[in-house]
């Protein structure tokens, strides 16, 4: 299973040295353009259920392209 976790700045160099020594647990740290890209992808994977749900409108691609 792979989590993903939000902790402050300040409280992460001791979580991290923590885990490091959990011998069952792999630590990667995430970049800030890759912890960026994931959360822009949930949060269109969240849009996207609420269309799905009727909850939200969505555009045509017309809309779309001419926005871009």
């Amino acid at each position: 299973m792979q989590v993903l976790l939000n902790i402050p700045d300040t409280k992460a160099p001791f979580l991290m040295d923590v885990l490091r020594h959990i011998s069952y647990v792999k630590v990667k740290p995430l970049t800030d353009e890759k912890a960026f890209l994931l959360t822009e992808m949930q949060e269109a994977a969240e849009e996207m259920a609420l269309i799905k749900r009727g909850k939200k409108n969505a555009r045509s691609a017309e809309d779309f392209l001419n926005e871009l």
